[in-house]
């Protein structure tokens, strides 16, 4: 019965059998990377972001993107909780390097409760920045910016989209640093609490990798001043997600090891999310044999993991994941990700729809 019941639970969990939707699929082009531009969700209604760059048949190891042209963005918009998507191209959304407007200095204070606000911070180079933001006030319809993000010293600061909301002026931002030798990555939280007008550096997540990278957080406020933070870690060529806690409001954390492994080719980015009944939901993309996407449950706010569940596990090749999710208001999630059906040909943006289930 021991051997039994860690799959048992993990079938238990999906009370229904997950349905896969495509998002974005278009000839020539390489959809990818949804957790390099973030999702937003308002009940039935995503918006998620990604990347529409252009595709190119190259050796199988590499991404099968052109090198040469550049990564456009796009943002995916559901009004029915995610079983049907149109593609969105604002121009406000370009950034300077593609016609977009100069970077600039925020002038006015932001308000993060705003209904239908949405953020994305990006970089123009992901493995060092320096970083900026956009905002939206109009579920992502129009955005202001970009807008210059420090770098508080560091050497550079990667951008991809984690922050959580504490007042109307108050956000925590959870990104990636440049190493001491300019290579990726150490996590860490900044904080503005006017608005965007002006940042600081909480808190360095763990310490600096000699090897390898610990990069792209994803933060989740348990209760109180207690927060736990999920990272993509590579130490080749060995790939996995490490968890740190802090119940020092952030200022401080401790590492709780590695809670998922993400297979080869530098792994995947996490996820957390929230159920409305509190358990906590890991998801993740896995770059071997099977190459799949993946989620945890946790019925104790991150101290314990339960057995992965495979969402999907037919892709052809390792090219994929990169996952953000919401969560509907029937309990359902929606989970984004880039995909692949053969090793050779454009990537699309892909979404699975599935049931949780009920605590136990």
């Amino acid at each position: 019965m021991r051997v039994l019941l860690p799959c048992l639970i993990a079938c238990l969990a999906l009370a229904q059998s997950p349905r896969h939707i495509k998002v974005y699929e278009e000839p020539g082009r390489f959809g990818g990377w949804p957790a390099n531009h973030g999702i937003w969700s308002w009940n039935n209604e995503i918006l998620v972001g990604f990347s529409a760059a252009w595709y190119e048949n190259k050796d199988i190891e590499r991404h099968q993107s052109s090198s040469e042209k550049p990564e456009e963005p796009r943002l995916a918009r559901s009004l029915d909780g995610g079983e049907t998507w149109t593609i969105e191209a604002p121009k406000s959304l370009l950034p300077p390097e593609q016609g977009g407007a100069a970077e600039r200095a925020l002038d006015a204070p932001i308000n993060f409760t705003t209904p239908g606000f949405a953020m994305t911070l990006r970089a123009p180079d992901i493995h060092k920045g320096p970083a900026r933001f956009f905002y939206s006030y109009d579920k992502g319809k129009s955005w202001r910016g970009p807008f210059k993000f420090p770098t508080f010293g560091l050497l550079g600061v990667a951008a991809r989209t984690d922050y959580t909301i504490l007042g109307p002026k108050w956000l925590r931002a959870f990104l990636t640093a440049s190493k001491s030798n300019a290579r990726e990555g150490r996590l860490f939280c900044a904080e503005t609490k006017d608005g965007g007008i002006t940042w600081r550096l909480l808190s360095m997540i763990g310490p600096e990798p000699s090897t390898g990278f610990s990069i792209m957080p994803s933060a989740m406020r348990i209760k109180g001043s207690e927060w736990i933070v999920t990272g993509r870690v590579n130490q080749a060529p060995a790939s996995w997600i490490e968890q740190y806690r802090s119940t020092d409001d952030a200022k401080t954390w401790v590492g709780e090891g590695k809670v998922a492994n993400t297979g080869a080719h530098a792994g995947n980015p996490p996820q957390l999310l929230r159920l409305r009944d509190n358990r906590l939901v890991l998801v993740y993309g896995h770059r071997s044999k099977p190459y799949a996407i993946r989620a945890k449950l946790s019925t104790d706010g991150g101290k314990t993991w339960g057995p992965e569940i495979t969402l999907r596990d037919d892709a052809a090749a390792w090219d994929m994941g990169y996952t953000r999710s919401a969560v509907r208001p029937d309990g359902k999630i929606v989970t984004i990700y880039y995909y692949n059906d053969a090793p050779h040909r454009e990537r699309f943006i892909a979404a699975t729809i599935w049931d949780p289930g009920k605590r136990r």
